[in-house]
């Protein structure tokens, strides 16, 4: 994307959003997306306590409004770089249920054919590049990905997002440096959903106001009500139209709150009880809903037809993972190496 029509896309979301009778239709397709990755990972809940889905497995359900804010504000030729929590991103990228279920129950027509389940999540063709199982494993990623786009005068944005345990990490540090430095395009987007696994970001980090941490590198931060879609959007917005205008690297400190346990084996004894239900007062999936019903007038009828049309979907894409075969055996090697470079073992082993 030129410069020129990066610009052009930036002042027509502005119009959009500016635009109440398109702003009234945009609020649906918010919730849909929202309220499909729910659905989904519901359903994920469902199967791996009957052991149809097996491996680790960190659900999403209490972020939506992240994923789905932040990709609003992405193109497709952006680029992604997630977590091991990284269903709601697929999804909200534009990765088919059915392609993600596939995944889950390590299936050939998963989107990573099976090989990653559900922390790698995987997809070239949306720029979608995937899940990582270490903590902070995709920042350096995503500073590559921008310093690509950069050196090659590509008007993209490469949006990582992180957890708040990843800011203690040294590849935050390291990553934000560079980042800053070389006034990369890249949207650093931290869930701070207040705990790295099991340990309170109180007990783990002297300073926790995040976004403060990462404006000592000298690059634009602020906090932002992660439970909050049209927030999230309204913010991720104004940082990547900033950031194609070549401001460089911007953070944004989304906060927001896991409903469930870090992951599927975790017994999740170190929060109060009465802190989650507190939490799920902010639901963003029930208080975007109220808020269509009471700004916009949007019919009973409508949600109900929304919510059928997700459901549905989420069940023909189990139906579908649970027929789909898993990959042969004789492919197993395949994907190991590139087809490039098996080429030149060949060539090598000519000569």
């Amino acid at each position: 994307m030129t410069t020129k029509r990066a610009t052009r896309a930036a002042g027509a979301s502005r119009q959009r959003a500016a635009n109440p009778k398109e702003r009234a239709e945009h609020g649906p397709k918010l919730l849909e997306s929202m309220l499909r990755i729910r659905r989904f990972e519901e359903r994920c809940v469902e199967l791996y306590s009957a052991a149809r889905i097996r491996g680790f497995v960190h659900l999403y359900i209490g972020e939506e409004a992240v994923a789905v804010g932040v990709n609003e504000a992405l193109t497709q030729d952006d680029a992604i770089v997630s977590t091991y929590r990284e269903h709601g991103h697929a999804l909200a990228r534009g990765l088919t249920a059915e392609a993600v279920m596939a995944e889950m129950f390590g299936k050939a027509t998963g989107c990573s054919h099976g090989r990653g389940g559900s922390m790698h999540l995987f997809d070239a063709d949306r720029r979608f590049y995937g899940g990582n199982a270490i903590v902070g494993g995709g920042l350096p990623l995503a500073a590559g990905l921008a310093l690509a786009d950069r050196m090659n005068d590509r008007s993209r944005v490469t949006c990582c997002f992180f957890g708040d345990g990843a800011v203690a990490e040294g590849e935050f540090h390291e990553t934000a440096n560079l980042a800053a430095l070389w006034e990369l395009p890249l949207l650093l987007v931290c869930e701070n959903n207040r705990y790295a696994m099991g340990t309170a970001l109180d007990r783990a980090q002297a300073q926790t106001d995040l976004a403060l941490r990462a404006s000592s590198y000298g690059m634009v931060a602020w906090a932002v009500d992660g439970m909050d879609v049209d927030a999230v959007e309204t913010a991720a917005r104004r940082a990547t139209e900033a950031i194609r205008a070549g401001g460089g690297p911007h953070f944004l400190e989304l906060r927001t709150y896991r409903f469930r346990a870090h992951s599927m084996y975790d017994p999740d004894r170190y929060r109060d009880k009465s802190e989650i239900e507190r939490w799920k007062k902010q639901d963003p999936v029930v208080t975007f809903a109220d808020r269509l019903r009471r700004e916009h007038a949007l019919p009973t009828v409508r949600l109900h037809a929304i919510e059928t049309r997700v459901s549905t979907e989420i069940e023909r894409a189990v139906e579908a993972a649970e027929l789909a075969a898993p990959e042969p055996v004789e492919d197993l090697l395949l994907h190991v190496t590139s087809e490039a470079g098996k080429e030149r073992e060949k060539e090598e082993a000519r000569s």
